[in-house]
């Protein structure tokens, strides 16, 4: 029998700002997650197990805050299945927000949040002990990158460990890049969740995730903002 996990991720996709349609399997913010949630498997080698939530309704709909119930209702199962092991958190654009919003929860350890959708006045507090790391292109039109900094640094202010990788020239759906996008999410995770030294949680050939190892490298040394 296979050894059990150590770890487990719970990944969280994107969405809409208001809407109350249900979400489908083929939706391209659901499928968007699909190789980050693949990746994540792959350098966990068993030792991590990994969820993909999908949301009731497709948007966040203001004071419903629709992602968060049913992201804190997931992680509240996933404690059930695998008592006193730490969780990991990875959501894009809205599953972003998610994330960051629902990391208060007793078990969750290491978040990552990619091009997030973060509104002025987003609270924080909740972040306090966990391991942060937002990633935003610069050409992104759908979500600040200058959100994603903001909250960065304001969290450093606060003494939580996190940081800011801002990818010059990268759009919103991550398509410029992707495989960078994929190796950043599952090696902060693999590397906060298992303690693996970056190079054996980036694995694979050097010279093809050279760039991903570098900077987790300088974010694991503390580096809150890295621009690339």
């Amino acid at each position: 029998m296979p050894d059990p996990p150590a770890a487990v991720v719970l990944v969280l996709h994107g969405g809409r700002q208001d809407s109350l349609a249900p979400t489908r399997s083929g939706q391209l913010a659901i499928l968007r997650m699909v190789p980050i949630a693949r990746r994540i498997g792959r350098l966990g080698r068993g030792r991590l197990a990994v969820a993909r939530l999908r949301y009731g309704v497709r948007g966040w709909n203001g004071d419903l805050q629709s992602p968060v119930t049913d992201a804190r209702w997931a992680l509240d199962q996933l404690s059930a299945r695998f008592p006193d092991l730490p969780i990991g958190l990875v959501g894009h654009s809205m599953g972003g927000r998610t994330a960051l919003r629902v990391a208060g929860h007793d078990a969750v350890r290491s978040v990552v949040a990619l091009a997030p959708w973060l509104p002025r006045g987003e609270p924080t507090s909740q972040l306090a002990g966990r391991n942060v790391l937002l990633v935003h292109g610069t050409a992104d039109r759908m979500t600040s990158p200058k959100g994603s900094a903001a909250v960065a640094e304001q969290l450093r202010e606060a003494g939580v460990s996190s940081s800011f990788i801002e990818l010059i020239g990268e759009r919103h759906a991550m398509l410029g890049k992707p495989r960078l996008w994929h190796d950043l999410s599952a090696g902060f995770l693999t590397a906060t969740l298992l303690g693996d030294d970056i190079a054996v949680a980036i694995g694979g050939r050097q010279s093809e995730r050279a760039e991903a190892t570098n900077l987790l490298r300088r974010v694991m040394r503390g580096e809150s903002r890295i621009t690339v």
